[in-house]
């Protein structure tokens, strides 16, 4: 299956802070807060959600598309992308802005405080995937992921117009976005994507209950921490999946976005929903076991002993024939 993904290309400063941010917080101050955490320890690595999930589908052998905004400073992360089988040639290189940044706290209890500069994603809206169709050919998924609002919105109003199938993943831009344009956002996709929190706020935004929601998408998938996943369907029972177990996470950024490119694979090779799942989840332990969002690596045995732990030995039988080219 040829996939392309939409959004965000950024370079992620992420922080350790030793103690607990609700420490420091007074209930009678919130309305005036100031407040500084001495971190001790600083990774900078590569992220924004678009690159994650193509990098995890790289590892997997997918060989996706990346569609997004960058700057200058680009090309060494360019290499880092081909050189894990990622299409980077539709990417859009700014004349003037940097490359996003993310900046991330995260404190001894897993809670995070970040701050996103959008930079050169701002020019994300002048990319047109007809372009990008037409110089690597039918694409049989867009995963359109946080990014500029008006890229979003242009690029899921051209993969209804092209007939493409398309993933709505608002997820961290739902806040931005308008009743209207989450509705745009939403209506035809084959998968949507978001946490619970998430859940909760785009049916706020949208105006939509959960029924009228699955009246519009194909099948609404819900990550909800070391809960697990849920998957909804119109007319079929919710499937809910356990979280495999990890102990001692080291970071959780960008787990989320490893589950998708895991599922992602799961679907293109046309395994059942539910394995799909049980292996985007696998694919998410994985990523907890190292810092950064770009650093984790997939062992075809560890994969499938995780797989036969946590969900069985006919669910990891379903996954071996696609591991071939996992050392």
């Amino acid at each position: 299956m040829r996939t392309a993904v939409t959004g965000s290309i950024a370079t992620d400063h992420l922080l350790t802070f030793p103690g607990v941010f609700t420490d420091q917080l007074l209930a009678e101050r919130l309305d005036r807060v100031s407040l500084s955490f001495l971190a001790d320890r600083l990774e900078v690595r590569r992220g924004g959600v678009a690159a994650n999930i193509c990098y995890g589908l790289g590892l997997l052998g997918l060989r996706p598309v990346l569609v997004g905004a960058a700057g200058g400073d680009f090309e060494p992360y360019r290499l880092h992308l081909k050189e894990h089988g990622i299409d980077t040639d539709s990417v859009h290189i700014s004349e003037s802005l940097h490359t996003a940044r993310f900046v991330c706290t995260t404190d001894r209890v897993q809670n995070q405080i970040a701050t996103f500069y959008a930079g050169a994603m701002a020019e994300a809206r002048t990319i047109d995937l007809r372009r990008v169709i037409a110089r690597v050919g039918r694409l049989d998924l867009v995963v359109i992921s946080p990014d500029d609002p008006e890229a979003m919105i242009r690029h899921t109003d051209t993969c209804r117009a092209l007939n493409v199938p398309f993933a709505a993943d608002p997820s961290q831009q739902l806040a931005r976005l308008e009743r209207d344009e989450v509705r745009r956002l939403l209506e035809g996709a084959r998968w949507l994507f978001g946490n619970e929190y998430e859940a909760a706020l785009l049916q706020e935004r949208s105006g939509w209950s959960t029924p009228q929601i699955l009246d519009r998408v194909g099948c609404w998938i819900t990550t909800l921490g070391d809960a697990g996943v849920r998957l909804r369907r119109k007319g079929r029972p919710d499937i809910e999946i356990p979280a495999v177990p990890v102990e001692g996470v080291v970071d959780p950024t960008g787990v989320g976005d490893a589950f998708r490119a895991g599922f992602v694979a799961g679907m293109s090779w046309n395994l059942p929903g539910r394995v799909a799942a049980q292996f985007g989840c696998t694919v998410a332990a994985t990523a907890l076991d190292y810092i950064g969002t770009q650093e984790y690596r997939l062992y075809r045995e560890s994969i499938l002993s995780r797989m036969r732990t946590s969900y069985g030995t006919t669910a990891a039988a379903q996954v071996v024939p696609h591991l071939r080219e996992l050392p």
